[in-house]
C-alpha cells in the first residue's frame, strides 16, 4: 500500500470495500490513473464480514444480470490468485408446499435473465445433504453458485488492482469533494488534496454520511447482522445452503459459517425517523427475519455531525472502522437449529463470532450511478447484504458509467434518482 499521495490521478474511489477494488481493478486494467482511499484498512467492515456466498438463487430478479456475470468474473479471479472461491452449488431448502411455491414463483420472476437455478425434490435432494431430522421436501438449487472467503477476496483483489496500476491508500480518510465548473475536481483528503476529475463513493455504510454532507440525499439505513465460523469437522455438507432458520456453508479451512437471516437487527436511529417513510413498506415486508432494537446507537449517531468542515478532522476519521459486537443469542441459535437439523453437526463448536452493519436501500438494490447534480461523482453503495457475491461485476459497471461506456448491463435499475421519483 502507497503512503505519498500523488497529486493528480484521473478517477479516486472513496472506500476499500470489494465494490471499491472491483471498480479499481478494471479502471486499472483500461489504463486509466486510479487510487482507492479507505479511512482504515481494506475490507475492515462488511467485505470481510459477510457469509461468503456467491449466489444467483433468491436475488431480486433486478441484480441477477449482473450475479450472472460476476460468477464467471469470481472463476477468473481465483485462477488469477487464491480468494477461497469454489462453485459448490447452493440450495434454499424447503419443508412445505408453500415454500416450494414461493420458490417456483422466484423462478417464474427470474426468467430471461440467464439463472441457472431449478427446483430439486426430496429425493434429488437427499444426494446433496446429510441425513436430517427436518422433513425437507426439496429445495431451490443452483449448482453454478459458490462461496469464497470474505477474509482474504477483497485483499487479494486489491493486490491484481495494483498489479494493473492502481494505487491504494490506507488509513486515508477523504473528508470531502471539491468541485469547478459545477464538477469534481478533486477529493480533500486527511493528507491532503488530489486533483481528478471523477470520483466514485464505495463508502459501505459511510455512504449516507458522506452525501449528506454533499448535499445529495442517499436514503441509507444500517442492519446490524451477527455471524459464527465453526472449528473444523467432517459432516458430508458440500453445497451452502439456507434451511429458513439458519444457513450454513463450507469454508475452507474445514470449518463452516453459520448465521440466519432472523439474525439481523436494525437498531432505532436519527436516520430511521427521518426515514422512515421511505423505509416502512421494508420493514413489515421483513419482520420475520428484521428485529427492531431502541438502545445506545440512536444517541451514538446523534452525536455524530451531519454537516462537518473539510478543514478539520471528520467523522470518518474519528471512527476508521464500524466494529459492533455479535449478538451471540441470534447465532448460537443459529446453530442450535443446525445441529437439530443435521446430526452431522452435533459436535460443532464455535471457533469465532463477529458482527458488521450492512447498508441497506428502501427497496434492497444497490445504487450503482452518477450522481446528476454533481456531475463526475458517482455513487456504489447499498448493496443491502448482497455485495460480496456480485462485487466483481458492479465494480465492472461502475468502471463502465465512469468511462462513459456502453454498460455491460442496464443501469436503470440502480439509479439513484429512482428514490425521488
Amino acid at each position: 500500500m502507497c503512503s505519498t499521495l500523488p497529486a493528480e490521478i484521473d478517477v479516486a474511489i472513496i472506500g476499500g470495500g470489494i465494490i471499491g477494488i472491483s471498480t479499481a481493478l478494471t479502471l486499472a486494467r483500461k489504463g486509466v490513473r486510479v487510487a482507492v482511499f479507505e479511512k482504515g484498512t481494506i475490507a475492515g467492515e462488511q467485505s470481510s464480514r459477510n457469509w461468503g456466498w456467491i449466489r444467483t438463487v433468491g436475488r431480486d430478479p433486478r441484480e441477477l444480470p449482473l450475479s450472472a456475470i460476476a460468477n464467471e468474473m469470481w472463476v477468473d479471479i481465483q485462477a488469477r490468485i487464491d480468494v477461497g472461491y469454489r462453485r459448490t452449488g447452493l440450495a434454499y431448502l424447503a419443508e412445505t408446499d408453500a415454500e416450494m411455491a414461493r420458490h417456483q414463483a422466484w423462478l417464474d420472476s427470474a426468467k430471461g435473465t440467464g439463472t441457472q437455478g431449478n427446483l430439486l425434490g426430496h429425493n434429488e435432494l437427499a444426494h446433496l445433504i446429510p441425513p436430517s431430522n427436518r422433513p425437507w421436501i426439496g429445495a431451490l438449487y443452483s449448482a453454478g453458485d459458490g462461496v469464497a472467503e470474505p477474509a482474504l477476496a477483497t485483499a487479494a483483489i486489491a493486490m491484481l488492482a495494483t498489479e494493473a496500476g492502481a494505487t491504494v491508500f490506507e488509513q486515508c480518510a477523504v473528508r470531502g469533494l471539491e468541485t469547478s465548473a459545477g464538477r469534481t475536481s478533486a477529493v480533500i483528503t486527511e493528507r491532503g488534496l488530489v486533483k481528478c476529475a471523477s470520483v466514485v463513493l464505495a463508502g459501505g455504510a459511510w455512504s449516507r454520511l458522506f452525501c449528506g454532507n454533499n448535499a445529495v440525499d442517499f436514503p441509507q439505513l444500517k442492519v446490524h447482522a451477527s455471524v459464527l465460523r465453526t472449528g473444523p469437522l467432517e459432516t458430508g455438507l458440500e453445497i451452502a445452503i439456507n434451511g429458513s432458520d439458519f444457513t450454513c456453508r463450507k469454508r475452507s479451512d474445514g470449518g463452516y459459517t453459520v448465521s440466519q437471516l432472523g439474525a439481523s437487527i436494525a437498531d432505532l436511529t436519527p436516520d430511521s425517523i427521518r426515514l422512515c417513510r421511505q423505509f416502512l413498506p421494508a420493514w413489515m415486508a421483513e419482520r420475520k427475519y428484521l428485529k427492531l432494537r431502541v438502545g445506545r446507537r440512536f444517541v451514538e449517531e446523534l452525536k455524530i455531525p451531519r454537516r462537518f468542515r473539510l478543514d478539520a478532522p471528520t467523522p470518518f476519521e474519528a471512527c476508521r472502522t464500524l466494529d459492533p459486537p455479535p449478538t451471540m443469542k441470534m447465532v448460537d441459535g443459529a446453530l442450535g437449529k443446525l445441529k437439530h437439523a443435521f446430526p452431522a453437526f452435533r459436535n460443532a463448536t464455535v471457533a469465532q463470532a463477529w458482527a458488521g452493519f450492512i447498508d441497506v436501500t428502501p427497496d434492497a438494490v444497490p445504487v450503482i450511478s452518477e450522481i446528476h447534480r454533481i456531475p463526475g461523482f458517482f455513487l456504489a453503495a447499498g448493496f443491502s447484504g448482497h455485495g460480496f457475491g456480485i462485487g466483481p461485476a458492479a465494480g465492472a459497471l461502475m468502471a463502465d458509467l465512469v468511462m462513459g461506456e456502453t454498460p455491460r448491463v442496464d443501469p436503470k435499475a440502480f439509479r439513484l434518482d429512482r428514490f425521488s421519483a
